[in-house]
């Protein structure tokens, strides 16, 4: 049963008491006028009257576990009091407070500090706030209570070289921690060198804090949050085990994740299709660098909405558009391609094996990490194929990127199955990528090595990564019952 706790009762707490009498779960209103508090149990409605809201008096009233509580009166200066009195009392119950007509921006600041949604008269919307109040608000009430509880700073950790979902995701999730006076860092390692990434840093003016894998330290930070990636170590500046307090994303996790927070929606399309959620239970609409990140995001990470596309992410995109820099998401989209990256993809075309409609291809040694998705994206137009792999070597490691479509193969199961032994894999069922250790190869970079040994080096690479890809997919059950004869046909 839900606890449902009313604290004041003025024109806003009277509208709400009567909805969420006729909801399930239990309803408990505490008054301090006598008068209201006969009318409301001549309404069938639950009410006791006491000038004492001390937490005390309010635990002896309304026993916890409460799940949710309005502060409602009509006088603002009480409705601050009765907020930090309800927290103390109920410290893990999702509180809702009504402004009042009367308050000044120090109230408003204060209030904001201890309650996890305050309601504006000049521009709540009650049955918004009910949904927040409820079951459906369960998630940003964890979130907002996970964020007070941050003892400093807070370093939002986006993964390496990350994308416009991880970049407009951090910077989000940023600017929810900064409105409960939670101060906290968008923070990432690598690079960001795909041009329309690039764009967008540099065009919405983010401030980004950049790390090399060996310069973080956690010292600073009094609390670690981990956006569009689960796992501490994998992918990211932070070394493995690292103890973390938030974490969201969208991609289906290889193995359970533990954090004080965790929401983890693999059917949606985008992790910022999450942080759009946030806002709209919070009734937030966030400034327009923000809002135009998160619907590049959401475009980018859906590929235009044609790649696992969700209703929800639908709705998060129509909620951000009126709100968005249209323009600016215009100059996003048409950047330069790099001379590296069109080096890149020349060497992809030129280097490619292709075994029925699947094509592998190793680009040799490589700086710009984002030209070899661009890579694997174009090789997917060549006629024919319907699965690409493009890999190349930098800094002692094999980055590959895999591509699929319209064909049951899963590519992010199946660089998992390849290469997690041996690297760390993962994805989605038609984009993924993989990092191995040259070490777990047998083989070792040597940027000084002549000519001969370099080419010793990228024909290992080769043939270690293509056999692993080939037998996965061939033994692939998805794959096998789409194909009548998996050898002939295949190979």
């Amino acid at each position: 049963m839900v606890t449902r706790l009313v604290l004041g009762c003025g024109s806003l707490g009277q509208l709400l008491a009567d909805t969420l009498d006729e909801r399930p779960g239990e309803l408990q209103v505490i008054v301090r006028n006598t008068a209201r508090a006969e009318t409301l149990r001549g309404d069938g409605i639950p009410a006791v009257q006491t000038d004492d809201f001390s937490p005390e008096v309010l635990r002896s009233v309304c026993n916890p576990p409460v799940d949710s509580i309005l502060v409602a009166s009509d006088d603002t200066r009480q409705n601050h009091r009765t907020a930090h009195t309800a927290r103390a009392a109920y410290p893990q119950a999702m509180l809702v407070a009504y402004l009042g007509a009367s308050a000044d921006n120090e109230i408003r600041s204060e209030l904001s500090s201890v309650a996890d949604r305050v309601i504006d008269p000049g521009a709540a919307i009650a049955e918004q706030v009910l949904a927040s109040a409820g079951r459906q608000g369960h998630r940003v009430r964890q979130l907002h209570r996970t964020l007070r509880a941050i003892d400093g700073r807070l370093a939002v950790v986006m993964h390496d070289n990350p994308d416009p979902d991880a970049i407009a995701s951090a910077l989000a999730l940023v600017d929810l921690a900064e409105r409960v006076n939670c101060s906290a860092d968008a923070c990432y390692s690598g690079d960001i060198t795909h041009q329309e990434n690039r764009a967008l840093v540099n065009v919405l003016d983010y401030d980004l804090l950049h790390f090399a894998s060996d310069e973080i330290d956690l010292s600073e930070y009094g609390g670690i949050a981990l956006v569009d990636h689960a796992r501490p170590g994998v992918n990211d500046p932070l070394p493995p085990g690292t103890e973390v307090d938030i974490v969201i994303d969208h991609h289906p996790p290889r193995k359970p994740v533990e954090a004080r927070f965790v929401d983890l929606r693999s059917d949606v399309g985008a992790t910022s299709t999450l942080l759009v959620d946030y806002f709209q239970r919070l009734d937030i609409v966030p400034k327009t660098p923000i809002t135009t990140g998160l619907l590049f995001g959401i475009w980018v990470d859906t590929k235009q909405f044609s790649r696992e596309i969700a209703v929800d992410d639908f709705e998060a995109a129509a909620y951000l558009t009126p709100f968005a820099d249209m323009g600016i998401l215009a100059q996003i989209e048409e950047p330069q391609m790099t001379v590296e990256t069109f080096e890149t993809i020349g060497r992809a075309i030129r280097n490619r094996t292709v075994k029925g409609s699947v094509l592998t291809s190793c680009v040799e040694f490589f700086r710009d990490r984002d030209a070899i998705a661009q890579a694997s994206d174009r090789l997917l137009d060549i006629d024919g194929v319907t699965t690409t792999l493009v890999y190349g070597i930098r800094d002692d490691t094999v980055y590959a990127s895999a591509r699929t479509r319209s064909t049951p193969l899963d590519v992010g199961e199946t660089l998992r199955d390849a290469f997690d032994q041996i690297g760390d894999a993962g994805g989605h069922a038609d984009m993924a990528g993989a990092q191995i250790p040259l070490g777990f190869l047998g083989v070792i970079e040597d940027e000084e090595a002549p000519d001969d040994g370099r080419d010793r080096l990228i024909e290992t690479v080769r043939t270690v990564i293509d056999e692993r890809f080939f037998e996965t997919i061939r033994e692939r059950p998805s794959w096998q019952r789409n194909t009548s004869d998996v050898n002939s046909v295949y190979w």
